[in-house]
């Protein structure tokens, strides 16, 4: 595994370097790594709206929408200064290559070798030639092990633990764009998440494309259950949190041996995307309804009122309004603690933008809102049996002149307080307001 020096390199040509991160959280982890590794090389970081010397601007193509973003940061940063080396890295230059000579990028590059990303743009800064490093995202075979944490003192980290996804649904172009499945190792994940507990992290989020599918690339039997039990040991006076799920990943057996880590944050991303079967099958989803139900009810029997989020997309090609009553009919049933709901959104390139039956967009938008009401009331009355209990609570920043944070099944509570940055206190829950709940100190 490769060693990242705590000192700084001295190298000829310091650069001043604004970042921009667009899209999920396993791009934010990766640009902090890549702040991180810059910073140790001698550069400097600016905002990146000030006058810098290299702008990177990691890119999202998620959606046609995260396309267009990403062009318009480009264009922003050329604006804010002409002679600057302009680097793209992420999802947009991997699937959409022809689009990086239109908009005129110095230094091309995708989602793999960051460690060669960073000597990449020191050479285009001195040559002032511009590279194409883009690779071929569906031959990497192995993950990339990069420093987790950041550089500001932050109460949560973000652990990278898996790449890549081989599920290919109809809507989503990312396998595309990350390739297939690769796992950091158990006994790396081990190590980087006590030396997160060791920097002052009081929690650490599990994150990748797929995690669900951790492990299945390094054939020696190990699953996500398994890399959970290790990094809990790991860092017992840490939270552990996990990041987004495939329900299938739920199963009796997860349940039994995942209740019993201490650390472990009652909190479940169950990815759903539609509540009806014929929909689910449409956007070739590996599992039905009945095996999503399962999953939210096995998470109830082992944890004790657990905070079970999941995502929905609305007006998927084809989707009915008989198929959309049954979508909302399932998520009231699933009583989930918290939503996001997007209308769907054509992605070129993938199977479903040539379906027949796209929805209108006003169609989409009443759908989404309808969807939305549903969930704000379901998060109302997850919040609300909680009113008048004593829950822990990590508080990360200051708003306003209330301490914010969460609780380990991640509601949010502020209170009043003086300086309570990274600390975990006992507060007692009283008033539901706009989705979060205040509180006081015990």
């Amino acid at each position: 595994m490769p060693s990242f020096p705590n000192t700084v390199l001295q190298i000829s040509d310091p650069m001043k370097i604004g970042f921009y991160t667009l899209g999920c959280k396993v791009n934010q982890y990766e640009t902090q790594a890549l702040e991180q590794l810059f910073v140790r090389r001698g550069h400097t970081l600016v905002d990146f709206e000030d006058e810098a010397d290299l702008y990177v601007i990691n890119t999202c193509t998620v959606t046609a929408v995260s396309d267009k973003k990403s062009r318009q940061v480009i264009r922003r940063a050329r604006k804010t200064a002409p002679n600057a080396v302009i680097a793209v890295c992420g999802c947009y230059p991997q699937t959409h290559p022809e689009d990086m000579d239109k908009l005129g990028i110095d230094l091309v590059a995708g989602t793999g070798d960051r460690l060669g990303f960073v000597e990449l743009a020191e050479q285009t800064f001195r040559e002032r030639k511009p590279i194409n490093a883009l690779d071929d995202a569906m031959k990497r075979l192995d993950f990339e092990v990069l420093p987790a944490g950041g550089l500001e003192g932050r109460t949560r980290a973000m652990l990278k633990v898996e790449d890549g996804c081989v599920n290919f649904c109809t809507y989503c172009i990312i396998p595309y764009a990350r390739g297939r499945i690769r796992s950091l190792p158990l006994t790396e994940a081990a190590r980087q998440t006590k030396d997160l507990q060791e920097q002052g992290y009081r929690e650490i989020v599990l994150t990748g494309i797929e995690i669900s599918s951790w492990g299945q690339d390094l054939r020696n039997g190990t699953s996500l259950i398994d890399l959970l039990e290790a990094v809990c040991a790991a860092a017992p006076d840490c939270r552990i949190r996990l990041g987004s799920l495939e329900p299938r990943t739920i199963t009796e057996e997860f349940c039994v041996r995942a209740s019993k880590l201490s650390n472990l944050c009652p909190h479940f991303h169950l990815s759903m995307q539609s509540g009806c079967d014929s929909v689910l099958k449409r956007m070739n989803r590996k599992y039905d309804t009945a095996r999503y139900l399962e999953s939210v009810a096995l998470l109830r029997r082992y944890f004790d009122r657990p905070a079970i989020t999941t995502d929905l997309i609305v007006g998927f090609p084809g989707e009915t309004q008989e198929e959309f009553e049954r979508t909302l009919e399932f998520i009231r049933k699933c009583a989930f603690a918290a939503m996001h709901v997007f209308p769907y959104s054509k992605r070129p390139g993938t199977p479903a933008a040539n379906m027949p039956g796209q929805v209108p967009n006003a169609v989409k938008e009443a759908r989404a809102h309808l969807a939305a009401q549903v969930a704000a009331q379901m998060e109302q009355d997850y919040l609300t049996q909680f009113s008048g209990q004593t829950l822990p609570v990590l508080f990360e920043e200051d708003r306003d002149g209330l301490w914010w944070g969460h609780t380990p099944n991640y509601i949010p509570v502020a209170v009043k307080g003086e300086n309570l940055h990274n600390q975990v206190r006992d507060v007692l829950l009283e008033q539901v307001r706009n989705g979060i709940i205040i509180g006081h100190l015990k």
